[in-house]
């Protein structure tokens, strides 16, 4: 039997195969061992995932998370399941190979998350061979909700956007300055915050303003990041909430920069199973 795991901070979903059949799904919260000690990590498998797999025991297993990218994380990662699991094989793996192998398969291409963050890679159908770091949203992480609610903020308290959109995002959030900077210079997770802000944009996407910050936004994103890896000619997929919703404008980005779309789809658990079941 193989695992299969998706896992962000906040949710973590998994996929329990015997051959290719889908013996049994679960969720559980989300695992990231650059935030969580092995102790919490093999608690929440304790306490949420098994009771959900009904006694049955996985013999492969393939983690990809959020944080999975540096040894010591990994090493976390690894010793919490195998607390847990007698499993012959464990394979930890980043969310963006996740991605990589869900959109592209056994093929090149160009694979982006576009979620409460943003990253990117050049796939060579095998391995993640090139890869421009996002950043985060202070520093980067373009396209993604963090940055976009930023962007929006910044945009309306500086008044460069139209006044009735000024007017309707206040009343809709009753979000001051002072209460801004609380969230984002001494809360935790200013991010997450930030991204919740991006319903406001989807909702008035056509106003020309935000249609106009939104592509902007898009074409950022590309040049910073996928036009770097200079194969213009491949494919762009996209996997996470932002791709899904925002899909129009980011295809008209693209446009503008002569580059291509290829599949948009909001997770990659369906492609995983479909590159570990083949």
């Amino acid at each position: 039997m193989i695992l299969i795991s998706d896992s962000g901070s906040t949710k973590t979903d998994w996929v329990l195969l015997h051959d290719k059949e889908i013996v049994a799904r679960a969720n559980t919260q989300g695992l990231n061992p650059t935030q969580q000690t092995t102790e919490t990590i093999s608690k929440i498998l304790t306490d949420e995932l098994l009771p959900q797999l009904n006694g049955k025991e996985p013999h492969v297993i393939h983690f990809y998370g959020a944080g999975c990218a540096y040894p010591e994380a990994n090493n976390r990662m690894q010793k919490a399941l195998e607390s847990v699991f007698n499993a012959k094989e464990i394979n930890i793996n980043s969310d963006l190979l996740a991605a990589a192998r869900a959109l592209c398969g056994h093929e090149e291409g160009i694979a982006c998350i576009m979620g409460t963050g943003s990253n990117s890679c050049f796939y060579n159908g095998k391995s993640i061979e090139d890869n421009i770091p996002p950043l985060g949203f202070i520093l980067g992480d373009e396209g993604s909700g963090a940055t976009l609610g930023r962007v929006l903020i910044n945009n309306c308290l500086k008044r460069l956007l139209p006044q009735d959109i000024c007017e309707k995002f206040q009343q809709q959030y009753k979000l001051d300055k002072a209460i801004i900077l609380e969230k984002v210079y001494h809360e935790p997770m200013p991010g997450r915050f930030l991204a919740s802000l991006t319903p406001f944009l989807h909702e008035n996407r056509k106003h020309p303003a935000i249609h106009n910050m939104l592509v902007t936004c898009f074409r950022q994103f590309f040049q910073n990041n996928t036009m770097a890896y200079r194969r213009s000619w491949l494919p762009i997929h996209i996997i996470g909430s932002i791709g899904i919703y925002f899909h129009e404008e980011i295809k008209e980005a693209a446009d503008t920069l002569a580059l291509s779309i290829g599949n948009i789809v909001q997770s990659p658990m369906d492609g995983l199973i479909e590159f570990h079941t083949r």
